[in-house]
């Protein structure tokens, strides 16, 4: 009895640490989800080892980046992704190659016999090629939370950084895919590609019929309704769900495209109050403290203490160099490409995937595990830091602000007078 409801206690635990330690860092002028991510990680495994993994905690984290990037297709406008669209592109695309290019230097000098000995079955050169591949990575869901926290995800910006991360996660997969299918010929660059394409033609259809199919239905009502918020959400799990399963592009983006068509509907931000509501009591901080829940820090000698610091200061400024120069190239002010740099940093549960997937096709050895995670942990802490320092530049009222800023405070205010019946 006591095992089955173990998961109650660690839901409570995370929820106080997250809130205790998100004021604190909200105290020190720092977001909030800062806290959440040192909440996990001071209750996991890498210190007091508390709090572990489990079934749960995993799926009900899974279901928080969902939303979490479900509400930020919601308050994405479209017509200003449309406009940063080719930015996007080219910002993703530098985005890429610049850390696919610093990883493999980095992998290059540190993955050598007498320096760090490899036991991965892969030739030397596809392991460093593959230490790129994990710098390319891009988590947005940092980004999001921390953008939506400032008010500022519906700024030039913040579209951009939205437009771009997933584009990033398309060429991540397509540099996953050819750098594992020359470890494993079971894998098909071709069939890929070809699902990735499917996948966008699916859900052009699949969004058109829903938002015109809603539209009739809002129509016939005068008001908002719960249903209408459930309905929104079956569509947004059911296009989360296929974009993994038949089409093998991640849940997330399917989650995106789902709020991207609901953000056309009359009731947007009546609906996403809803979602903002649940997200900040019991989703958001769960996903955020389960990234410091996986961390597992092993023994590491001075060589790999040594590649670490390396690695660490190369996938922060290849990010920030990369997306900012694409960002420079297609007009965008300074201030504006140093936002967008600091938006693509942080490499959060993505990049654990990815080395994850590697470790078991034989791309990166045992001792290459530690420094990755590190990078995953330092990335996926400063990226909010640093987002709300650039925010400081630029010209006052440039940045613009959200109308539904998860500045959670605000929601009752902005729920005063609603009537849901």
């Amino acid at each position: 009895m006591e095992t089955t409801y173990n998961f109650l206690l660690d839901l409570a635990l995370i929820l106080l640490t997250t809130k205790i330690l998100g004021l604190v860092t909200r105290r020190y002028n720092m977001p909030q989800v800062v806290g959440a991510l040192l909440a996990g990680l001071l209750m996991g495994p890498a210190c007091l080892n508390i709090l572990h993994e489990t079934t749960f905690i995993h799926d009900a984290a899974e279901i928080g980046v969902v939303v979490l990037m479900f509400c930020a297709g919601m308050e994405t406008d479209i017509d200003e992704l449309k406009k940063s669209g080719k930015a996007s592109f080219v910002i993703a695309l530098l985005g890429v190659l610049v850390p696919l290019a610093g990883g493999f230097a980095v992998a290059y000098f540190f993955n050598k016999p007498g320096i760090i000995d490899s036991d991965a079955g892969a030739s030397a050169f596809l392991q460093n090629i593959f230490i790129g591949v994990i710098l390319t990575a891009t988590s947005v869901s940092i980004s999001v939370e921390t953008l939506k926290e400032m008010g500022k995800l519906k700024t030039h910006s913040g579209n951009a950084i939205l437009g771009a991360a997933i584009i990033d996660d398309i060429l991540g997969i397509i540099a996953l895919t050819i750098v594992t299918s020359m470890a494993d010929s079971s894998v098909s660059l071709g069939m890929v590609l070809l699902k990735i394409v499917g996948f966008f033609a699916f859900a052009l259809i699949a969004g058109v019929a829903f938002y015109y199919g809603y539209k009739k239905w809002e129509e016939l009502t005068n008001r908002p309704l719960h249903r209408h918020a459930i309905m929104v959400f079956v569509f947004c799990l059911l296009l989360s769900y296929c974009a993994e399963v038949f089409f093998g592009v991640a849940d997330i983006t399917g989650a995106f495209v789902a709020g991207l068509v609901v953000s056309k509907t009359q009731r947007t931000q009546w609906l996403a109050s809803k979602f903002d509501t649940i997200s900040y009591m019991l989703l958001s901080p769960l996903f955020f403290a389960s990234i410091g829940i996986k961390v597992v820090l092993p023994a590491m000698n001075g060589e790999v203490v040594g590649f670490t610091v390396v690695l660490v200061i190369v996938a922060v400024l290849t990010k920030v160099l990369g997306c900012g120069l694409g960002a420079k190239v297609c007009g965008y002010k300074n201030y504006q490409c140093a936002r967008i740099g600091v938006g693509m940093i942080s490499r959060g549960e993505v990049a654990l995937i990815v080395a994850d997937k590697g470790s078991a096709l034989g791309l990166m050895g045992s001792s290459f595990l530690g420094p990755v995670v590190i990078v995953v942990v330092i990335t996926t802490i400063i990226t909010p830091i640093l987002l709300k320092f650039v925010f400081r530049f630029g010209p006052k009222g440039a940045s613009g602000t959200g109308a539904l800023a998860s500045n959670y405070e605000q929601i009752e205010k902005y729920r005063e007078g609603e009537i849901d019946k």
